[in-house]
Protein backbone atom coordinates (compact mmCIF):
# COMPACT_ATOMS: atom_id res chain seq x y z
CA UNK A 1 0.00 0.00 0.00
CA UNK A 2 1.83 3.44 -0.78
CA UNK A 3 0.06 7.00 0.37
CA UNK A 4 -0.34 9.70 -2.43
CA UNK A 5 -1.16 13.15 -2.13
CA UNK A 6 -5.01 12.53 -2.99
CA UNK A 7 -5.36 9.52 -0.42
CA UNK A 8 -4.44 5.95 -0.60
CA UNK A 9 -3.96 3.38 -3.00
CA UNK A 10 -3.16 -0.48 -3.24
CA UNK A 11 0.42 -0.81 -4.48
CA UNK A 12 1.45 -1.79 -8.00
CA UNK A 13 4.62 -2.68 -9.97
CA UNK A 14 5.78 0.24 -12.27
CA UNK A 15 9.27 -1.07 -12.75
CA UNK A 16 9.29 -4.41 -14.69
CA UNK A 17 9.63 -5.28 -18.34
CA UNK A 18 6.48 -4.05 -19.94
CA UNK A 19 5.92 -7.26 -21.71
CA UNK A 20 6.47 -9.28 -18.63
CA UNK A 21 3.77 -6.37 -16.69
CA UNK A 22 1.28 -7.21 -19.10
CA UNK A 23 1.39 -10.58 -19.10
CA UNK A 24 1.24 -10.43 -15.10
CA UNK A 25 -1.43 -7.66 -14.47
CA UNK A 26 -4.18 -10.48 -14.54
CA UNK A 27 -2.63 -12.50 -12.00
CA UNK A 28 -1.60 -9.51 -9.77
CA UNK A 29 -4.70 -7.94 -9.86
CA UNK A 30 -6.38 -10.99 -8.88
CA UNK A 31 -3.79 -11.39 -6.29
CA UNK A 32 -5.42 -8.09 -5.29
CA UNK A 33 -8.45 -8.87 -5.77
CA UNK A 34 -8.24 -12.34 -3.35
CA UNK A 35 -6.25 -9.85 -1.30
CA UNK A 36 -9.71 -7.25 -0.19
CA UNK A 37 -11.71 -10.60 -0.29
CA UNK A 38 -9.38 -11.88 2.75
CA UNK A 39 -9.33 -9.05 4.14
CA UNK A 40 -12.85 -8.03 3.86
CA UNK A 41 -13.89 -11.49 5.94
CA UNK A 42 -10.74 -11.56 8.29
CA UNK A 43 -11.48 -7.98 9.41
CA UNK A 44 -15.56 -8.48 9.22
CA UNK A 45 -15.76 -11.33 10.95
CA UNK A 46 -14.37 -10.36 14.88
CA UNK A 47 -16.11 -6.73 14.46
CA UNK A 48 -19.47 -8.65 13.44
CA UNK A 49 -19.02 -11.13 16.77
CA UNK A 50 -18.18 -7.81 19.10
CA UNK A 51 -21.17 -5.84 17.61
CA UNK A 52 -23.45 -9.11 18.08
CA UNK A 53 -22.47 -10.04 21.13
CA UNK A 54 -22.76 -6.12 22.44
CA UNK A 55 -25.98 -6.45 21.22
CA UNK A 56 -27.04 -9.07 23.15
CA UNK A 57 -25.59 -7.82 26.78
CA UNK A 58 -27.52 -4.94 26.00
CA UNK A 59 -30.58 -6.86 25.78
CA UNK A 60 -29.80 -8.33 29.46
CA UNK A 61 -30.63 -6.09 32.58
CA UNK A 62 -28.18 -3.93 32.85
CA UNK A 63 -27.91 -0.79 35.59
CA UNK A 64 -27.33 2.98 34.00
CA UNK A 65 -23.81 2.81 33.78
CA UNK A 66 -23.31 -0.57 32.17
CA UNK A 67 -25.99 0.47 29.42
CA UNK A 68 -23.96 3.47 28.94
CA UNK A 69 -20.45 1.31 28.33
CA UNK A 70 -22.33 -1.31 26.73
CA UNK A 71 -23.88 1.43 24.30
CA UNK A 72 -20.14 3.57 23.85
CA UNK A 73 -18.24 0.11 23.25
CA UNK A 74 -20.68 -0.69 20.35
CA UNK A 75 -20.91 2.58 18.60
CA UNK A 76 -17.27 2.58 18.42
CA UNK A 77 -17.28 -1.06 17.00
CA UNK A 78 -19.68 0.21 14.09
CA UNK A 79 -17.84 3.00 13.53
CA UNK A 80 -14.46 1.01 13.07
CA UNK A 81 -17.11 -1.51 11.21
CA UNK A 82 -18.09 1.62 9.25
CA UNK A 83 -14.91 2.75 8.57
CA UNK A 84 -13.70 -1.14 7.27
CA UNK A 85 -16.39 -0.81 4.73
CA UNK A 86 -15.46 2.50 3.66
CA UNK A 87 -11.62 1.32 3.06
CA UNK A 88 -12.14 -1.76 0.94
CA UNK A 89 -14.85 -0.06 -1.14
CA UNK A 90 -12.34 2.72 -2.01
CA UNK A 91 -9.45 -0.21 -2.43
CA UNK A 92 -11.41 -1.43 -4.80
CA UNK A 93 -12.40 1.36 -6.87
CA UNK A 94 -8.90 2.78 -6.85
CA UNK A 95 -7.75 -0.94 -8.09
CA UNK A 96 -9.84 -0.54 -11.27
CA UNK A 97 -12.14 -3.66 -10.24
CA UNK A 98 -15.50 -2.59 -10.16
CA UNK A 99 -18.18 -4.70 -12.21
CA UNK A 100 -21.14 -3.33 -13.29
CA UNK A 101 -24.33 -6.02 -13.72
CA UNK A 102 -26.96 -4.46 -15.36
CA UNK A 103 -30.51 -5.63 -14.84
CA UNK A 104 -34.17 -4.45 -13.81
CA UNK A 105 -34.29 -1.94 -10.99
CA UNK A 106 -37.52 -1.16 -9.57
CA UNK A 107 -37.21 2.24 -8.02
CA UNK A 108 -39.60 2.31 -5.67
CA UNK A 109 -38.55 -1.03 -4.21
CA UNK A 110 -34.73 0.11 -4.20
CA UNK A 111 -36.05 3.39 -2.43
CA UNK A 112 -37.97 2.24 0.35
CA UNK A 113 -35.94 -0.27 1.18
CA UNK A 114 -32.66 2.68 1.65
CA UNK A 115 -35.08 4.62 3.43
CA UNK A 116 -36.44 1.63 5.67
CA UNK A 117 -33.08 0.77 6.15
CA UNK A 118 -31.94 3.96 7.71
CA UNK A 119 -34.94 4.98 9.36
CA UNK A 120 -34.01 3.16 12.75
CA UNK A 121 -31.03 5.31 13.56
CA UNK A 122 -32.90 8.75 12.02
CA UNK A 123 -36.00 7.65 14.12
CA UNK A 124 -33.24 7.02 17.44
CA UNK A 125 -32.03 10.78 16.82
CA UNK A 126 -36.04 12.02 16.74
CA UNK A 127 -35.36 12.60 12.57
CA UNK A 128 -38.20 11.67 10.56
CA UNK A 129 -36.97 10.21 7.03
CA UNK A 130 -39.44 10.09 3.76
CA UNK A 131 -39.63 9.15 0.12
CA UNK A 132 -41.19 9.40 -3.01
CA UNK A 133 -40.86 8.15 -6.54
CA UNK A 134 -41.97 10.44 -9.33
CA UNK A 135 -44.84 8.52 -11.69
CA UNK A 136 -42.45 9.58 -14.88
CA UNK A 137 -39.42 7.79 -12.85
CA UNK A 138 -39.75 4.59 -14.11
CA UNK A 139 -37.86 1.10 -13.96
CA UNK A 140 -34.52 1.44 -15.48
CA UNK A 141 -31.37 -1.50 -16.03
CA UNK A 142 -28.57 -0.79 -14.32
CA UNK A 143 -26.14 -2.76 -11.13
CA UNK A 144 -29.10 -2.46 -8.38
CA UNK A 145 -26.29 -2.92 -5.64
CA UNK A 146 -23.65 -0.04 -6.75
CA UNK A 147 -27.27 2.64 -7.55
CA UNK A 148 -28.45 1.50 -4.00
CA UNK A 149 -24.76 1.90 -2.23
CA UNK A 150 -24.56 5.53 -3.71
CA UNK A 151 -28.59 6.78 -2.65
CA UNK A 152 -27.37 4.57 0.80
CA UNK A 153 -24.00 7.02 1.24
CA UNK A 154 -25.83 9.94 0.56
CA UNK A 155 -29.00 9.47 2.57
CA UNK A 156 -26.75 7.89 5.93
CA UNK A 157 -24.18 10.97 5.47
CA UNK A 158 -27.74 13.13 5.44
CA UNK A 159 -28.71 11.27 8.95
CA UNK A 160 -25.59 11.37 10.13
CA UNK A 161 -25.28 15.37 9.90
CA UNK A 162 -28.92 16.22 10.45
CA UNK A 163 -29.12 16.52 14.14
CA UNK A 164 -32.95 18.34 14.08
CA UNK A 165 -35.70 17.76 11.10
CA UNK A 166 -35.15 14.97 8.90
CA UNK A 167 -34.21 13.54 5.78
CA UNK A 168 -36.07 13.43 2.54
CA UNK A 169 -35.35 10.85 -0.62
CA UNK A 170 -37.00 11.62 -4.03
CA UNK A 171 -36.54 10.23 -7.18
CA UNK A 172 -37.46 12.38 -10.35
CA UNK A 173 -36.80 12.52 -14.25
CA UNK A 174 -34.97 14.99 -15.56
CA UNK A 175 -34.23 14.72 -18.92
CA UNK A 176 -32.83 12.07 -21.47
CA UNK A 177 -35.37 10.04 -23.91
CA UNK A 178 -37.74 7.43 -23.94
CA UNK A 179 -35.51 4.87 -24.18
CA UNK A 180 -33.18 6.17 -21.95
CA UNK A 181 -34.06 8.64 -19.22
CA UNK A 182 -31.86 10.58 -17.08
CA UNK A 183 -32.80 9.87 -13.79
CA UNK A 184 -32.06 12.38 -10.71
CA UNK A 185 -32.09 10.90 -7.13
CA UNK A 186 -31.84 13.91 -4.67
CA UNK A 187 -31.45 13.74 -0.54
CA UNK A 188 -32.76 16.69 1.03
CA UNK A 189 -31.66 17.03 5.18
CA UNK A 190 -32.40 19.82 7.54
CA UNK A 191 -28.87 20.02 8.72
CA UNK A 192 -26.35 22.53 8.62
CA UNK A 193 -25.70 22.48 4.63
CA UNK A 194 -22.65 22.63 3.13
CA UNK A 195 -20.54 26.48 2.66
CA UNK A 196 -19.66 27.25 -1.19
CA UNK A 197 -16.24 26.74 -0.48
CA UNK A 198 -16.07 22.91 0.59
CA UNK A 199 -18.23 21.54 -1.58
CA UNK A 200 -15.98 20.28 -3.80
CA UNK A 201 -13.61 18.99 -1.15
CA UNK A 202 -16.25 16.89 0.70
CA UNK A 203 -16.24 14.44 -2.09
CA UNK A 204 -12.32 14.26 -2.41
CA UNK A 205 -10.30 11.32 -0.06
CA UNK A 206 -10.83 12.00 3.57
CA UNK A 207 -12.69 15.22 3.01
CA UNK A 208 -15.17 16.58 5.59
CA UNK A 209 -16.58 20.60 5.79
CA UNK A 210 -14.36 21.16 8.46
CA UNK A 211 -11.47 19.59 10.38
CA UNK A 212 -13.58 18.74 13.52
CA UNK A 213 -16.30 16.96 11.81
CA UNK A 214 -14.11 13.44 11.87
CA UNK A 215 -14.31 13.61 15.68
CA UNK A 216 -17.34 15.11 15.97
CA UNK A 217 -19.80 12.19 13.84
CA UNK A 218 -17.04 9.13 13.24
CA UNK A 219 -15.55 8.19 9.44
CA UNK A 220 -12.52 8.87 7.39
CA UNK A 221 -14.44 11.11 4.79
CA UNK A 222 -14.43 7.73 2.33
CA UNK A 223 -18.51 7.70 1.61
CA UNK A 224 -18.41 10.62 -0.75
CA UNK A 225 -15.85 9.69 -2.48
CA UNK A 226 -16.93 6.19 -2.87
CA UNK A 227 -20.14 7.89 -4.06
CA UNK A 228 -18.53 10.33 -6.24
CA UNK A 229 -16.44 7.45 -8.13
CA UNK A 230 -19.45 5.45 -8.65
CA UNK A 231 -21.21 8.34 -10.15
CA UNK A 232 -18.62 8.70 -13.01
CA UNK A 233 -18.48 5.26 -13.11
CA UNK A 234 -22.15 5.13 -13.91
CA UNK A 235 -21.26 7.77 -16.52
CA UNK A 236 -23.09 10.25 -14.57
CA UNK A 237 -22.25 13.16 -12.14
CA UNK A 238 -23.08 14.15 -8.22
CA UNK A 239 -23.13 17.60 -6.43
CA UNK A 240 -24.33 19.31 -3.69
CA UNK A 241 -25.86 22.64 -3.07
CA UNK A 242 -28.32 23.99 -0.53
CA UNK A 243 -31.94 22.82 -0.15
CA UNK A 244 -34.15 25.28 -2.05
CA UNK A 245 -37.26 25.35 0.47
CA UNK A 246 -35.13 26.25 3.46
CA UNK A 247 -32.12 25.24 5.67
CA UNK A 248 -30.32 22.01 4.68
CA UNK A 249 -28.53 20.64 2.11
CA UNK A 250 -29.34 19.07 -1.67
CA UNK A 251 -27.15 16.24 -2.71
CA UNK A 252 -27.97 15.13 -6.23
CA UNK A 253 -26.88 11.96 -8.36
CA UNK A 254 -27.90 11.75 -12.03
CA UNK A 255 -27.13 9.85 -14.59
CA UNK A 256 -28.68 7.87 -18.19
CA UNK A 257 -29.78 4.60 -17.89
CA UNK A 258 -31.50 2.23 -20.03
CA UNK A 259 -35.38 2.09 -19.75
CA UNK A 260 -36.98 -1.81 -18.85
CA UNK A 261 -38.58 -2.58 -22.06
CA UNK A 262 -42.68 -3.60 -21.12
CA UNK A 263 -42.37 -2.27 -17.65
CA UNK A 264 -45.95 -2.19 -16.28
CA UNK A 265 -47.05 0.78 -15.58
CA UNK A 266 -47.35 2.30 -11.77
CA UNK A 267 -51.17 1.77 -10.47
CA UNK A 268 -52.78 4.67 -10.14
CA UNK A 269 -55.50 3.18 -7.38
CA UNK A 270 -56.45 6.26 -5.95
CA UNK A 271 -57.66 7.94 -8.89
CA UNK A 272 -61.32 9.68 -8.43
CA UNK A 273 -59.69 10.05 -4.27
CA UNK A 274 -58.96 13.36 -2.43
CA UNK A 275 -57.09 13.04 0.46
CA UNK A 276 -55.57 15.50 2.90
CA UNK A 277 -52.22 15.12 5.26
CA UNK A 278 -51.64 17.01 8.36
CA UNK A 279 -48.04 16.74 9.54
CA UNK A 280 -45.60 19.31 11.81
CA UNK A 281 -42.70 17.83 9.60
CA UNK A 282 -42.14 19.31 6.43
CA UNK A 283 -40.94 16.44 4.66
CA UNK A 284 -43.24 13.82 5.97
CA UNK A 285 -46.32 15.96 4.29
CA UNK A 286 -44.40 16.57 0.85
CA UNK A 287 -43.43 12.56 0.38
CA UNK A 288 -47.01 12.05 1.45
CA UNK A 289 -48.53 14.28 -0.72
CA UNK A 290 -46.10 13.05 -4.02
CA UNK A 291 -47.01 9.10 -2.86
CA UNK A 292 -51.00 10.19 -3.56
CA UNK A 293 -50.31 12.06 -6.17
CA UNK A 294 -48.08 9.38 -7.58
CA UNK A 295 -51.23 6.58 -6.97
CA UNK A 296 -53.30 9.49 -8.92
CA UNK A 297 -55.02 11.05 -5.82
CA UNK A 298 -55.56 15.03 -5.21
CA UNK A 299 -54.31 16.36 -1.90
CA UNK A 300 -56.39 19.20 -0.67
CA UNK A 301 -56.68 21.01 2.76
CA UNK A 302 -60.36 19.55 2.98
CA UNK A 303 -61.00 15.89 2.32
CA UNK A 304 -63.13 12.83 3.40
CA UNK A 305 -59.80 11.08 4.78
CA UNK A 306 -56.80 12.45 6.07
CA UNK A 307 -53.63 11.29 7.13
CA UNK A 308 -52.74 12.22 10.58
CA UNK A 309 -49.13 12.35 12.24
CA UNK A 310 -48.92 11.69 15.77
CA UNK A 311 -46.19 13.79 15.78
CA UNK A 312 -49.05 16.65 15.48
CA UNK A 313 -50.69 15.88 18.95
CA UNK A 314 -51.00 19.14 21.02
CA UNK A 315 -48.76 19.55 24.12
CA UNK A 316 -50.42 17.42 26.96
CA UNK A 317 -52.53 14.99 24.93
CA UNK A 318 -51.68 11.66 24.03
CA UNK A 319 -53.48 10.81 21.05
CA UNK A 320 -53.88 13.30 18.25
CA UNK A 321 -57.56 14.16 18.35
CA UNK A 322 -59.97 12.75 15.54
CA UNK A 323 -61.06 15.13 13.37
CA UNK A 324 -65.12 15.01 13.43
CA UNK A 325 -65.70 15.53 9.47
CA UNK A 326 -63.12 12.75 8.05
CA UNK A 327 -61.92 9.25 8.44
CA UNK A 328 -58.98 9.95 9.85
CA UNK A 329 -55.85 7.28 9.60
CA UNK A 330 -52.61 7.37 12.19
CA UNK A 331 -48.94 7.93 10.98
CA UNK A 332 -46.66 6.59 13.70
CA UNK A 333 -43.27 5.26 14.05
CA UNK A 334 -42.59 1.90 14.27
CA UNK A 335 -41.62 2.49 18.06
CA UNK A 336 -44.91 3.93 18.65
CA UNK A 337 -47.02 0.31 17.52
CA UNK A 338 -48.64 0.21 20.41
CA UNK A 339 -50.74 3.12 19.93
CA UNK A 340 -52.39 1.23 17.09
CA UNK A 341 -54.91 -0.31 19.70
CA UNK A 342 -55.63 3.20 21.42
CA UNK A 343 -56.09 4.73 18.24
CA UNK A 344 -58.65 1.86 16.98
CA UNK A 345 -60.63 2.79 20.21
CA UNK A 346 -60.49 6.52 19.74
CA UNK A 347 -62.58 6.23 16.01
CA UNK A 348 -59.55 6.14 13.86
CA UNK A 349 -59.84 4.39 10.29
CA UNK A 350 -56.44 2.68 9.89
CA UNK A 351 -52.84 3.52 10.72
CA UNK A 352 -49.23 3.93 8.72
CA UNK A 353 -46.33 2.90 9.40
CA UNK A 354 -43.35 5.83 8.82
CA UNK A 355 -41.65 5.69 6.64
CA UNK A 356 -44.57 5.63 4.50
CA UNK A 357 -44.82 3.19 1.48
CA UNK A 358 -46.83 4.40 -1.58
CA UNK A 359 -48.75 0.79 -1.84
CA UNK A 360 -50.15 0.88 1.64
CA UNK A 361 -50.99 4.65 1.66
CA UNK A 362 -53.27 3.66 -1.53
CA UNK A 363 -54.35 0.14 0.21
CA UNK A 364 -55.64 2.75 3.17
CA UNK A 365 -56.87 5.44 2.14
CA UNK A 366 -59.25 3.11 -0.05
CA UNK A 367 -60.59 1.17 2.74
CA UNK A 368 -61.20 4.36 4.62
CA UNK A 369 -62.89 5.43 2.09
CA UNK A 370 -65.18 2.54 1.77
CA UNK A 371 -63.58 2.48 -2.18
CA UNK A 372 -62.58 -1.13 -1.39
CA UNK A 373 -65.63 -3.18 -1.25
CA UNK A 374 -65.70 -6.88 -1.61
CA UNK A 375 -68.00 -8.40 -4.22
CA UNK A 376 -69.23 -10.89 -1.47
CA UNK A 377 -71.57 -9.70 0.79
CA UNK A 378 -70.69 -8.39 4.26
CA UNK A 379 -67.77 -5.77 5.20
CA UNK A 380 -64.73 -5.94 3.67
CA UNK A 381 -61.65 -7.14 5.32
CA UNK A 382 -59.33 -4.87 6.75
CA UNK A 383 -55.67 -4.17 5.43
CA UNK A 384 -53.08 -6.23 6.08
CA UNK A 385 -50.57 -5.46 9.08
CA UNK A 386 -48.08 -3.57 8.21
CA UNK A 387 -45.07 -6.41 8.80
CA UNK A 388 -42.48 -3.86 10.39
CA UNK A 389 -45.35 -3.53 13.53
CA UNK A 390 -46.67 -7.38 13.25
CA UNK A 391 -45.06 -9.50 15.74
CA UNK A 392 -44.81 -13.01 14.95
CA UNK A 393 -44.25 -15.99 16.79
CA UNK A 394 -41.68 -18.57 15.76
CA UNK A 395 -42.54 -21.20 18.22
CA UNK A 396 -41.56 -24.59 16.87
CA UNK A 397 -40.05 -23.61 13.94
CA UNK A 398 -36.68 -26.07 13.12
CA UNK A 399 -33.83 -23.99 12.06
CA UNK A 400 -30.25 -25.66 10.77
CA UNK A 401 -27.74 -23.42 11.87
CA UNK A 402 -24.20 -24.05 9.80
CA UNK A 403 -21.80 -21.42 11.00
CA UNK A 404 -17.97 -22.40 11.74
CA UNK A 405 -17.45 -19.73 14.39
CA UNK A 406 -17.97 -19.81 18.12
CA UNK A 407 -19.05 -16.37 18.56
CA UNK A 408 -21.26 -16.74 15.18
CA UNK A 409 -22.95 -19.41 16.17
CA UNK A 410 -23.55 -18.57 20.00
CA UNK A 411 -24.83 -15.35 18.12
CA UNK A 412 -26.95 -16.61 16.04
CA UNK A 413 -28.47 -19.51 18.25
CA UNK A 414 -28.99 -17.58 20.50
CA UNK A 415 -30.71 -14.96 18.79
CA UNK A 416 -33.04 -17.55 17.29
CA UNK A 417 -33.85 -19.18 20.18
CA UNK A 418 -35.35 -15.90 22.11
CA UNK A 419 -37.66 -16.38 19.04
CA UNK A 420 -38.61 -19.41 19.55
CA UNK A 421 -36.97 -21.83 17.37
CA UNK A 422 -35.62 -24.76 17.55
CA UNK A 423 -32.17 -24.70 16.78
CA UNK A 424 -29.41 -27.37 15.67
CA UNK A 425 -25.99 -26.37 14.85
CA UNK A 426 -23.20 -27.25 12.08
CA UNK A 427 -19.86 -26.31 11.86
CA UNK A 428 -19.23 -27.36 8.28
CA UNK A 429 -20.73 -28.53 5.13
CA UNK A 430 -19.89 -31.65 5.40
CA UNK A 431 -21.43 -31.82 8.94
CA UNK A 432 -24.92 -30.10 7.31
CA UNK A 433 -24.99 -32.43 4.85
CA UNK A 434 -25.06 -35.33 7.27
CA UNK A 435 -27.64 -33.19 9.52
CA UNK A 436 -30.30 -33.15 6.78
CA UNK A 437 -29.46 -36.75 5.77
CA UNK A 438 -30.97 -37.23 9.42
CA UNK A 439 -33.92 -34.69 9.74
CA UNK A 440 -35.74 -32.20 8.17
CA UNK A 441 -35.58 -28.41 8.58
CA UNK A 442 -38.06 -25.54 7.95
CA UNK A 443 -34.85 -23.39 7.11
CA UNK A 444 -31.07 -23.21 6.93
CA UNK A 445 -28.58 -20.57 7.44
CA UNK A 446 -25.63 -21.45 6.62
CA UNK A 447 -22.20 -19.05 6.39
CA UNK A 448 -20.56 -18.36 3.19
CA UNK A 449 -17.14 -19.15 4.14
CA UNK A 450 -15.89 -22.46 6.12
CA UNK A 451 -13.11 -24.64 5.95
CA UNK A 452 -13.16 -27.52 3.83
CA UNK A 453 -16.80 -27.45 2.26
CA UNK A 454 -17.87 -23.34 2.08
CA UNK A 455 -21.45 -22.69 2.05
CA UNK A 456 -21.71 -22.51 -1.51
CA UNK A 457 -20.42 -26.03 -2.28
CA UNK A 458 -22.87 -27.05 0.30
CA UNK A 459 -25.93 -25.81 -1.07
CA UNK A 460 -25.35 -26.81 -4.85
CA UNK A 461 -24.73 -30.53 -3.03
CA UNK A 462 -28.32 -29.69 -1.28
CA UNK A 463 -30.19 -28.96 -4.23
CA UNK A 464 -28.51 -31.43 -6.41
CA UNK A 465 -30.03 -34.37 -3.80
CA UNK A 466 -33.40 -32.45 -5.10
CA UNK A 467 -33.99 -30.86 -1.17
CA UNK A 468 -35.68 -27.45 -1.25
CA UNK A 469 -35.62 -26.69 2.19
CA UNK A 470 -35.24 -22.77 2.40
CA UNK A 471 -31.45 -21.50 2.54
CA UNK A 472 -30.41 -18.15 3.34
CA UNK A 473 -26.29 -17.43 3.44
CA UNK A 474 -24.66 -15.46 6.36
CA UNK A 475 -22.31 -13.53 5.29
CA UNK A 476 -19.51 -10.95 6.24
CA UNK A 477 -18.78 -9.82 3.13
CA UNK A 478 -19.65 -6.28 1.57
CA UNK A 479 -19.14 -7.51 -1.77
CA UNK A 480 -21.98 -7.69 -4.31
CA UNK A 481 -20.12 -10.66 -6.27
CA UNK A 482 -20.26 -12.54 -3.31
CA UNK A 483 -24.06 -12.05 -2.25
CA UNK A 484 -24.27 -13.11 -5.76
CA UNK A 485 -22.57 -15.94 -5.85
CA UNK A 486 -24.50 -17.57 -3.07
CA UNK A 487 -27.97 -17.10 -5.02
CA UNK A 488 -26.37 -18.62 -7.98
CA UNK A 489 -25.33 -21.71 -6.36
CA UNK A 490 -29.22 -22.36 -5.06
CA UNK A 491 -29.48 -20.50 -1.92
CA UNK A 492 -32.18 -18.66 -1.87
CA UNK A 493 -31.67 -15.50 0.37
CA UNK A 494 -29.11 -13.70 2.28
CA UNK A 495 -28.17 -11.94 5.92
CA UNK A 496 -25.55 -10.08 6.37
CA UNK A 497 -23.57 -10.07 9.70
CA UNK A 498 -23.59 -8.38 12.21
CA UNK A 499 -27.17 -10.18 12.53
CA UNK A 500 -29.74 -7.43 13.21
CA UNK A 501 -32.71 -9.04 15.18
CA UNK A 502 -35.45 -7.27 12.21
CA UNK A 503 -34.03 -8.33 9.39
CA UNK A 504 -33.31 -11.65 11.24
CA UNK A 505 -36.79 -12.32 12.06
CA UNK A 506 -38.05 -11.28 8.83
CA UNK A 507 -36.23 -13.45 6.92
CA UNK A 508 -37.85 -16.05 9.57
CA UNK A 509 -40.92 -14.54 8.45
CA UNK A 510 -40.17 -15.02 5.05
CA UNK A 511 -39.19 -18.33 4.31
CA UNK A 512 -41.34 -20.26 6.90
CA UNK A 513 -44.53 -19.21 4.97
CA UNK A 514 -44.68 -20.88 1.96
CA UNK A 515 -47.04 -18.72 0.84
CA UNK A 516 -44.76 -15.65 1.00
CA UNK A 517 -41.63 -17.45 -0.55
CA UNK A 518 -40.13 -16.29 -3.65
CA UNK A 519 -36.30 -16.14 -4.16
CA UNK A 520 -34.40 -12.95 -4.05
CA UNK A 521 -33.44 -11.35 -7.18
CA UNK A 522 -29.57 -11.16 -8.28
CA UNK A 523 -28.58 -8.23 -8.26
Amino acid sequence: MVTTQGGWRMARSTTAVPDRATADAPAAEGAEQQFLRLMSHEMRTPLNGVIGMLGLLQRTRLDGAQRAYAEAARSSAEHLLGLVNDLLDYARLEADRLEFDAASVDIETLVRGVAELLSPKAHDKGLEIAWSVAPEAVDVMADEGRLRQVLFNLAGNAVKFTETGGVRITVERSGGSLKRPKLAFIVDDTGPGVPVEARGRIFEEFGHVDSSDASRFGGAGLGLAVVRKLAHAMGGTVSVGDRPDGPGARFRFEAVFPAVKGAPERSLSLAGQTVAVVSPDPFVRAAAAAQIEASGGVVSAKAPVILIDHAARPAGLSLVPRPLDARAIVLLKPSERDLIARYRSAGFHGYLIKPLRRASVAERVLAASGAQQAMQPGPPPPPPEDDRVALTRFSGIRVLLVEDNPVGALLAATLLRREGCAVETAASGHEALDALKRARYDLVFMDMRMPGMDGPSAARAIRARGDETPIVALTANAFAEDRRACLEAGMDDHLVKPLELDALRASLARWTKSADRAKVAVA
